[in-house]
Parts: C-alpha cells; sequence; structure tokens
C-alpha cells in the first residue's frame, strides 16, 4: 500500500464492497430476495448484485473477508437486519463504520 494512501481508502474501495457482496449473496441465498429489492435494500443497482452473484465483483476479496474472524457473523446479522427491514440504508452506515475500524485492527494498517 503506498504511505499516501490512508487505510480508509484501501477499506473503501477494496473491503467494504466484498462486504456488500457477502451481505448481497447472504439476502437473495438465505432471505430468498430478489436481485433487485436485494440491490434496493443495499442502495447499489440490480447489475452491481448481479456482479456480486457471477463473482465478477467483490469476490476475491470476499473470500479474503471470510477468513476473519467475525466478518460473516457480521455480514449475516446486517443481512437480516435488511431482510426483516429493521434497519434501513441509513441505519446500515454505522454497520459498515463498525466492520471498517474493525478491519483497519485486524490488518493493523493505521501504525504511526
Amino acid at each position: 500500500m503506498s504511505q499516501l494512501r490512508p487505510p480508509c481508502e484501501e477499506i473503501v474501495q477494496q473491503l467494504l464492497p466484498a462486504f456488500r457482496c457477502l451481505v448481497a449473496k447472504e439476502l437473495i441465498e438465505k432471505h430468498r430476495l430478489s436481485q433487485i429489492e436485494a440491490a434496493k435494500r443495499l442502495g447499489t443497482t440490480q447489475a452491481t448484485i448481479s456482479h456480486y452473484l457471477a463473482s465478477k465483483r467483490g469476490f476475491k476479496d470476499s473470500e479474503r473477508l471470510r477468513s476473519i474472524p467475525g466478518m460473516m457473523e457480521a455480514a449475516v446479522k446486517v443481512a437480516k437486519e435488511l431482510a426483516e427491514e429493521k434497519s434501513s440504508r441509513t441505519e446500515f452506515t454505522p454497520n459498515f463504520c463498525r466492520v471498517c475500524a474493525a478491519l483497519r485492527g485486524i490488518k493493523n494498517l493505521c501504525k504511526a
């Protein structure tokens, strides 16, 4: 990673899309939402969801996330809340922030 890039940039560009991929797959496979409905709940497009399912986007990093303790559980929890409409997209943001903070701690990206 370039020293001029903050750790949040890598997380936002690579790992959070991978987390959304995990959540999208959970919404569709476990909660039986359509691609369109999953996209609405995640605040993205049906095409993005299609790419997640076809492993064209977010797949490599989603496999990496699966190996990090707690990440799959977080994705399952977020998907359940979205599927049951217990969380809105606005309420979803703090979940992403918690994932981001956890990833920064695990990856030791914030060394001074």
